[in-house]
């Protein structure tokens, strides 16, 4: 039998912070502050895009990066497009309503009960 020993234990002050994802793939959210909504294709547990990208957003809305992030097929009034949205942002969507984007054939199958069923060859 093996020795516990030569096992060594993370220290819990250098180990990062684990975010629980709130929302998942398929599921259809709307953004907090902002009037869009979108259906979750992509899911980053902490924020990982360019410091450009986070410095253009208004210091008083700036989420914290140390959070899940989404990467949302969205629309709005006037168009549609891909967004990257913080958890602190995204609430469920109540509408039940399918999102008008001309991505989501390309990814899911079938929307039902609300949500989105991703293709079989987009699952891994």
């Amino acid at each position: 039998m093996q020795s516990l020993e030569r096992f060594t234990v993370m220290d819990p002050a250098i180990t990062p912070p684990v975010s629980q994802a709130r929302f998942g793939i398929g599921e259809v959210v709307r953004h907090r502050l902002l009037d869009f909504r979108g259906v979750i294709f992509d899911v980053d547990p902490v924020f990982a895009n360019t410091d450009e990208w986070y410095e253009a957003i208004p210091p008083e809305i700036r989420p914290s990066k140390d959070q899940p992030f989404y990467h949302l097929l969205a629309e709005n009034a006037e168009s549609s497009y891909v967004a990257y949205v913080s958890q602190q942002n995204l609430v469920h969507d109540e509408d039940d309503e399918p999102i008008d984007h001309p991505a989501i054939d390309g990814l899911f199958d079938a929307f039902v009960d609300g949500r989105y069923r991703l293709k079989r060859e987009h699952k891994h």
